[in-house]
């Protein structure tokens, strides 16, 4: 049995995102080779056995969640079975995303010194867009004369606008020329035109530029799309605006930044300040 090919077919025909096919094949190859029974003896108690043994591993309730969605998927939707075991989706534990402040960012953008690596860092904050969009990106999805751009099929397999800072409009007018890039081609491209660049090597970039400017935060490409969240808050814009441009289904996801932006920003004020000592 090709669990692999099976997966993405079925996965496909379900609507599944590329994402989500490619995370259940990950998931259940690492499961069939821990477990080495045949795929069609599948039974109810190796599915519990397994995800109990990741409980006692200690892994993360998240990590947990993902094989019991795959699992479920493979045992419902190719082995055509009732699934019905007891155990609960685990809760994750929710923890407040770390952003940048201005000055950390100045530091993160000085400590880079390939334009290239620059620009790309740049366009991260400035849209807010997930890394996985940002290799997506194509110049055709760009309105740079409107100081706006799409991003194509992001997460949930939606479209959404996305706004392009003034600043970094003309640098990316002349990477356009200067790349003779055409309306398909990738905006970054790896060493050749028509090749995407993996996001592996933004996370390096964002690595190596927070070991040069010396940031003791824990950064990754994601980091970008919290700060700018929390400074669009911070500036005075409603969450309402906000959520939009993050592509968040729901206003809670959005919420979040709120307890990351200053009390003060949010108006909000001691009631101490109302009492005349």
């Amino acid at each position: 049995m090709n669990i692999h090919e099976l997966v993405r077919q079925k996965g496909l025909r379900l609507n599944l995102s590329p994402r989500t096919i490619k995370t259940y094949q990950h998931c259940l190859q690492k499961f069939f080779r821990t477990i080495r029974i045949d795929p069609i003896k599948l039974k109810k108690k190796d599915i519990e056995k397994y995800i109990h043994r990741l409980m006692e591993l200690k892994r993360a309730s998240s990590t947990i969640n993902v094989y019991l969605s795959a699992l479920k998927f493979f045992y419902e939707k190719i082995l055509h079975k009732t699934l019905t075991i007891k155990i609960e989706y685990q809760k994750r534990i929710k923890r407040l995303p770390e952003f940048l402040t201005q000055n950390e960012l100045h530091k993160v953008f000085n400590a880079i010194q390939n334009p290239k690596h620059l620009l790309m860092i740049k366009f991260l904050y400035a849209t807010g867009i997930r890394v996985s969009e940002l290799t997506n990106m194509k110049v055709k999805d760009l309105q740079l004369d409107e100081n706006y751009a799409w991003v194509r099929q992001g997460k949930g397999r939606k479209d959404r606008p996305i706004i392009i800072a003034k600043k970094i409009k003309l640098q990316l007018k002349k990477w356009i020329n200067k790349n003779q890039l055409e309306s398909n081609d990738y905006l970054f491209f790896s060493y050749y035109k028509h090749k995407k660049l993996s996001t592996r090597t933004i996370q390096a970039i964002v690595k190596k530029a927070q070991l040069r400017a010396r940031i003791k935060k824990n950064i990754h490409p994601h980091t970008f799309r919290h700060s700018f969240a929390t400074h669009l808050i911070e500036q005075g814009n409603p969450v309402t605006s906000v959520q939009p441009l993050l592509g968040h289904n729901s206003i809670n996801t959005t919420m979040r930044y709120l307890h990351l932006a200053r009390p003060m920003i949010i108006n909000v004020q001691s009631p101490l300040d109302y009492i005349s000592l």
